[in-house]
């Protein structure tokens, strides 16, 4: 399948009612290889479930089962794998949770999960305990415990609202929910973790973006490009919707095995994405979710990647790598270490060069 061959319908509820969430659908999209194939019984059987629009579907190759957008969204029997370290809920936000569907890990933010359907199961989800296990987008009342923790808790600033996907609903519905936010009064900002221009990008109309600029006022948009190729014509359109609307845009990509874990593909990701005004914001190490370490990447391959493109992209290009830490810990910044030696008054850096500089403090006030 590709996209010469599959109707993209303009239409974002034809996407998700097409959307493949079977085996047939499948092996009509792909030619399966056995271990996509026993992945994907495994799936349907006890796993994270199966969803993949028409749209993302024709994106990959349906030959090559190294294909990076197959490998991000077509289940495989390593699936079934448990590694050291993995973990059900390895960032603790079951542990975190002060309210129904509210997790604070921090003093000042804090997340809301407003639903757990997504428009395509990413196959490294953090969540792939909770998304696409019934329920859908949760009603104001189901959340009105949560709001009513963050108006007793001021010092919240914040509020991340995520899922699941909370742009795959209503413009209504994500209006009424913001506007919910705003009225506590206490909130400096919202951000919005949506992964809809990636993989349901006609879904951002003028509605949707009225609905985010003015439901709360002050909305981020964090988006989660993985690979170059998902910055199709359609996700530029949508991009360029939500920036023309006034939405600041970030992105947080994850390092994944065999999909972008290599400088070359990085850089192509993160240039094209501030050619389309979008800040790349983080780079993170992917989360020990049981069932992915298929998918990982050993923290030495973040840095060396770190390394290379050190120097050869601008600031604004180059986003921080993080390490969410297990446990609900917290998020660390990781990299190369760029310092050579430190003596008394006197740090040696090592620039992107090689070339090794001396930076000399000034002296102390008398």
């Amino acid at each position: 399948m590709n996209a010469g061959t599959l109707p993209l319908a303009p239409d974002w509820g034809w996407q998700l009612r097409r959307a493949i969430t079977d085996l047939e659908g499948l092996e009509r999209a792909f030619r399966l290889t056995d271990a996509e194939r026993e992945g994907a019984r495994r799936a349907l059987a006890q796993g994270l479930p199966i969803s993949i629009t028409p749209y993302y579907a024709a994106l990959a190759d349906p030959e090559d089962e190294r294909c990076p957008i197959r490998r991000q969204c077509v289940p495989r029997a390593e699936e079934a794998r448990e590694a050291p370290g993995d973990l059900r809920d390895p960032l603790g936000e079951e542990a975190h949770e002060v309210a129904p569907e509210l997790v604070r890990r921090y003093p000042d933010r804090a997340l809301l999960l407003v639903s757990d359907r997504c428009s395509v199961y990413c196959r490294f989800c953090t969540r792939s305990r909770m998304v696409g296990q019934g329920g859908g987008a949760r009603s104001l009342e189901q959340l009105e415990p949560a709001f009513r923790y963050l108006a007793a808790h001021p010092e919240v600033r914040e509020v991340i609202v995520s899922g699941g996907d909370p742009l795959v609903a209503t413009a209504s519905r994500i209006r009424a929910i913001l506007e919910r936010l705003r009225a506590l009064g206490t909130l400096d900002t919202v951000r919005v973790a949506t992964r809809v221009p990636v993989t349901l990008p006609m879904r951002v109309d003028d509605e949707l973006c009225r609905a985010l600029r003015e439901g709360f006022g002050a909305t981020w948009v964090m988006t989660h490009f993985n690979h170059p190729r998902e910055l199709t014509e359609e996700a530029t359109r949508a991009l360029a919707r939500l920036v023309d609307h006034g939405l600041p845009v970030m992105n947080q990509t994850v390092l994944l095995r065999g999909v972008n874990d290599d400088a070359e593909t990085l850089e192509q990701l993160f240039r094209g994405l501030v050619a389309r005004r979008v800040r790349p914001y983080y780079l993170l190490q992917a989360d020990p979710v049981i069932g992915t370490s298929h998918l990982r990447t050993p923290l030495s391959t973040g840095v060396a990647i770190f390394e290379r493109l050190q120097g050869r992209l601008s600031g604004i290009a180059l986003p921080k790598l993080i390490v969410d830490t297990p446990g609900g810990r917290g998020k660390v910044p990781h990299g190369p270490d760029w310092v050579a030696r430190r003596g008394e008054g006197v740090t040696t850096f090592r620039t992107f060069r090689g070339e090794l500089a001396d930076y000399v403090d000034p002296p102390e006030e008398p």
